[in-house]
Order: structure tokens, then sequence, then C-alpha cells
């Protein structure tokens, strides 16, 4: 194995374990953290942390699951939202449940 292979996969398993402990940690940092300020700032440390280990090449990908896991708590801007409802769906939804049930 190519040392620099080797530096890289020990490196991937570092940013991995920090993206585990951030995730298992986020309920504990909201009840830790009590202002939306203090949060915020949490949420920046652990962010930069974990950034400044990643390699270059890797950093758009590893944003894009921060991103993911700051919107999820609220920590993000962005939606919510994993599906899209398009309102056809929604109308369909409602005459669905208002058909009368056969017994």
């Amino acid at each position: 194995m190519n040392p620099i292979d080797a530096t890289d996969d020990a490196t991937d398993a570092v940013v991995e374990a920090r993206m585990r402990e951030l995730e298992q940690d986020m309920h504990g940092m909201y009840l830790r953290h009590g202002t939306v300020f203090a949060l915020a700032s949490a949420w920046a440390e652990r962010y930069d942390a974990i950034m400044a280990l990643v390699p270059p090449d890797k950093r758009a990908a590893m944003e894009v699951r921060l991103a993911r896991i700051g919107i999820r708590w609220g920590v993000m801007p962005g939606s919510r939202v994993t599906v899209e409802l398009r309102v056809s769906d929604i109308e369909a939804l409602a005459r669905a449940r208002r058909r009368p049930r056969n017994s």
C-alpha cells in the first residue's frame, strides 16, 4: 500500500469518527447550550474542527454532509422537507379520505 493512501485512509477514519461523534452529540449540544448563539458557536466550532481534518479534494462532499446535519438540527439554513408533495398528490389523498369505506 502506498504511504499516501494509508494516510488518506487514516484521515478518512478520523473524519468519519468525528462525524459520528457530532451526530451523536447534537442532542446534548442542544441541552448544554441554552441560547441560540451558544448553540451556533458550538456548532461552528465542531464544523470548523471537522473541516480542518478534511483534505482539500474532499471538502465539497463534507460540506454537503455537514449541511445536511445542520439543516436537520436547525443550525444551518435550509428546508427540512425530504420529499416533494405536488398539489395533485394532496388532492388525490384528500379524495381518497372522503370516499366512504365499505365494511
